[in-house]
């Protein structure tokens, strides 16, 4: 009796150690929390698979099982931000109207199965975009920018945005709603802040502050600065580099203007932070 019962909490044991080990995904939305497996997520009755015919991540044609991205976030409204955060410290809020379409490009999380690992994303490496990737079917309309495409996400939560919970991170309040200040700031959240902060303010923590100490406009040449967003690599080579590269199709010449615009802006108005105790 005393080996069976040696033997059963042996088993548990494991099996409670795998269930630790075998990667989660956390859903917080409409004031409840989930927390998912890759193989409860394809157990879902919505789940399919999608084909990507220019994946963001892997640069080609990709095929995946995959959760429309609206089947978690029962009740959101569609005015609500919706936050996804990865495990390297990669931070995107999106518009949950975006999320929610049925129409245009549509939402979904792909699914990496256990059994049918994804490809490594860089060759001889061992990461892939898994196990939880945020992916768009029509690329073709109106195609999400790069930052949209959120890879190994580990947490999915209904957030306020990010220009209420950060104040130090917006404009002066005088600028009109078409000024190229706060135009660039709408440029700024979404391209710059998946891994940036600004006068401390943001989610992520992949890249440094943006203004503290110094902003990049007060010790870059305008003409450098803007090379360093199309090309990060042709400024500043170094193997270890994440940063990736804007081109005009990902971020228009305009929107460029209007970005540094309110980066220019914002090194008049830094905050200066506490005092590390």
């Amino acid at each position: 009796m005393i080996g069976r019962r040696l033997g059963i909490a042996a088993l548990l044991t494991t099996l409670a150690a795998t269930v630790a080990a075998e990667p989660s995904l956390t859903v917080a939305v409409g004031g409840r929390t989930a927390i998912y497996t890759a193989a409860g997520l394809l157990a879902l009755p919505k789940a399919t698979t999608v084909t990507i015919p220019a994946d963001v991540a892997y640069k080609r044609s990709m095929s995946f099982r995959a959760v429309p991205i609206a089947a978690l976030l029962d009740g959101v409204a569609s005015d609500e931000s919706i936050r996804f955060t990865a495990a390297d410290g990669f931070v995107a809020t999106l518009p949950a109207a975006a999320l929610l379409a049925h129409e245009g490009p549509v939402a979904y999380l792909a699914v990496e199965p256990p059994e049918a690992p994804w490809p490594p994303l860089k060759a001889g490496e061992a990461p892939t975009a898994g196990p939880f990737y945020l992916v768009w079917t029509a690329p073709d309309k109106a195609v999400p920018a790069s930052e949209q495409w959120p890879y190994r996400i580990v947490r999915i939560e209904v957030v306020a945005s990010l220009a209420k919970r950060f104040p130090m991170i917006a404009p002066a309040a005088r600028l009109a709603a078409n000024d190229p200040i706060r135009v660039g700031f709408a440029a700024f959240q979404k391209h710059c802040m998946v891994c940036h902060t600004l006068n401390g303010g943001g989610d992520a923590t992949l890249g440094p502050d943006l203004n503290i100490p110094y902003n990049p406009t007060e010790y870059l040449r305008p003409d450098a600065l803007r090379r360093l967003i199309r090309d990060p690599q042709a400024l500043r080579r170094w193997p270890g580099a994440k940063m990736p590269a804007f081109d005009s199709k990902s971020l228009s010449d305009q929107e460029l203007a209007e970005l540094l615009a309110y980066l220019r802006h914002m090194a008049d108005r830094k905050v200066v932070p506490p005092v590390a105790k």
